[in-house]
């Protein structure tokens, strides 16, 4: 049945129509600014009459980056950030538009399945999030991202995958999930990471716009959902032998799809931290808690507590929130950080409370290796340092070398396959410029010439991948080309000041020092680089 469209779904398409038409004057020119020995990539963009979302101001970054980028001899980064930067708006926006209550609403899928992920549609979009302050219609687009997590939750706090209508087939419906799925669910595996995913969106937002207009009651409704369903799942696994509070257990031949123990998971001992049965890649933890997921939920948490205290609404909950972040971080640095024989204090992977440890990563996020990026940490904290350490390495069990290339993979698609999304959170973690290079170098060859992050590739054929569209990973690319763009303008701004300084003084002291004296050779290595 064909959906009935509202006089603001309407509008919002004649808005769509206008800024095509805008698009079709400025897209010549654009193309033509190319240099024409380039590019070494097909643009993989649709033709602008089939893309799902098309706004000016994201054309605008895509110029503006190309032009610095460029300018500065990073021709091909140029190329893939074209066509990465764009993907979800260009591919996975399935509505945009206004619910029956006429509210904003949007539905993104993944990619190459037809579902909405809580994880997936919120990391879509973060890269957008700059752009929300001064454009409606992005504002308005990850607005209703955030309307639709709300109904996500309020259907099934404890699934991580939803359809866009709850008439859509969906692929998992045989599986036994307790409590019991909405029919809106596309898939009803509890991973931490998908709650906290929901309100790192809305406090992402909020700190960019300022626009609180999200928190409604609705909204809280599912926010104190999430906040009960974490203290409830911090319980140790005898506190609830009789009576469970969620069981998953699926058919099938693929272990890490289901839950052991007639679908409890690996046994818990309640300690300050959050269960995760399953872990960002969507695969079973083997053992319960999980700690790149904990210190996720914590900053998740503590963002909450902040934005809500700031906006001066609903106080209780901000309480309850900056209570448990503290808990669970505590928590972490008791429970998680382990003696490793070889690198000494180092986080765990997943611990089970009763002193039990797994020492590996898995290129998902959150990983112990985007501590940092999720900010957690900063990149020079002596424990992930070395824990970094032992993640790039021989000691992590899906730490990958090739031909190819090396990064993390993980169970979800077999040893031996790197995920470019490991690359690019070590690249976007690492306060080494030569270890950046070489990632983005990685990553470039990664794409097999199709102008698109993959979800992962061979270790010695980078033409052997998965999944050749997965948004997030081209948002998460997009996401390390802006931080490099970012600081080459900084870098350049910092220059034209310098200049200007020099320019006004007088010849025989343009150094800034007193004639006679030596110029330190620090800020000589500041100016040449």
């Amino acid at each position: 049945m064909r959906e009935r469209t509202s006089d603001s779904t309407v509008y919002t398409l004649y808005n769509m129509q206008h800024i095509k038409s805008a698009l079709q004057s400025i897209t010549p020119l654009a193309l033509a600014s190319k240099p024409q020995s380039q590019p070494n990539y097909p643009t993989g963009r649709p033709p602008l009459d089939k893309r799902k979302f098309t706004s000016l101001a994201v054309e605008n970054t895509i110029n503006r980056v190309r032009l610095v980028l460029e300018k500065n001899g990073h021709d091909n980064l140029a190329e893939l950030f074209e066509t990465c930067y764009p993907n979800t708006l260009d591919t996975t926006i399935q509505f945009h538009g206004r619910d029956e209550e006429g509210n904003l609403d949007t539905f993104v899928i993944t990619g190459d399945i037809p579902a909405m992920w809580l994880r997936d549609s919120t990391n879509q979009v973060v890269p957008y999030l700059p752009l929300a302050a001064s454009d409606s219609s992005i504002s308005a687009l990850i607005h209703g991202v955030i309307n639709r997590q709300v109904k996500c939750v309020l259907a099934s706090t404890y699934s991580n995958a939803f359809k866009r209508s709850k008439h859509q087939w969906g692929e998992w419906e045989k599986d036994f999930v307790k409590p019991a799925v909405d029919p809106l669910v596309w898939e009803g595996k509890f991973e931490l990471d998908s709650l906290a995913a929901f309100l790192k969106l809305s406090t992402l937002f909020y700190a960019s716009t300022s626009d609180a207009s999200f928190i409604t009651p609705e909204w809280a409704r599912a926010v104190e959902l999430v906040i009960g369903t974490l203290k409830i799942q911090q319980k140790g696994t005898m506190e609830e032998l009789d009576d469970p509070a969620y069981l998953f257990r699926r058919e099938g031949i693929e272990p890490i799809d289901t839950l052991m123990l007639d679908g409890r998971g690996p046994p818990a001992k309640r300690c300050g931290l959050v269960k995760s049965p399953f872990r960002p890649s969507d695969d079973a933890s083997t053992l319960p808690f999980i700690i790149p997921s904990n210190a996720m939920a914590s900053v998740a948490l503590k963002d909450l507590s902040q934005m809500l205290t700031t906006a001066d609404i609903h106080l209780e909950l901000a309480q309850q929130a900056q209570s448990l972040a503290v808990e669970i971080s505590d928590a972490i640095y008791r429970y998680g950080v382990i003696e490793h024989s070889v690198f000494g204090k180092v986080f765990a992977y997943e611990v089970d409370g009763f002193g039990n440890a797994l020492f590996m990563d898995d290129a998902n996020i959150p990983s112990l290796l985007s501590l940092p990026y999720i900010d957690f940490l900063p990149p020079s904290d002596p424990i992930y340092l070395k824990t970094r350490a032992y993640i790039l390495s021989d000691a992590n069990p899906y730490y990958f070398t090739g031909t190819a290339g090396a990064g993390v993979g993980g169970p979800h698609c077999g040893l031996g396959y790197i995920w470019p999304m490991s690359i690019i959170i070590q690249a976007l973690t690492t306060q080494s410029k030569s270890e950046r290079a070489q990632c983005i170098n990685t990553l470039i060859q990664s794409t097999a010439g199709t102008g698109f992050m993959h979800e992962s590739f061979w270790k010695d054929d980078v033409h052997k991948f998965t999944r050749g569209w997965f948004a997030w990973a081209n948002s998460l690319f997009a996401e390390l080309v802006l931080r490099i763009v970012t600081e080459m303008e900084d870098s350049d701004s910092a220059l034209i000041k310098r200049q200007q300084v020099d320019a006004s003084q007088p010849e025989d002291n343009k150094d800034g020092v007193e004639p006679g004296e030596e110029k330190p050779q620090e800020e000589i290595s500041k100016i040449q680089g």
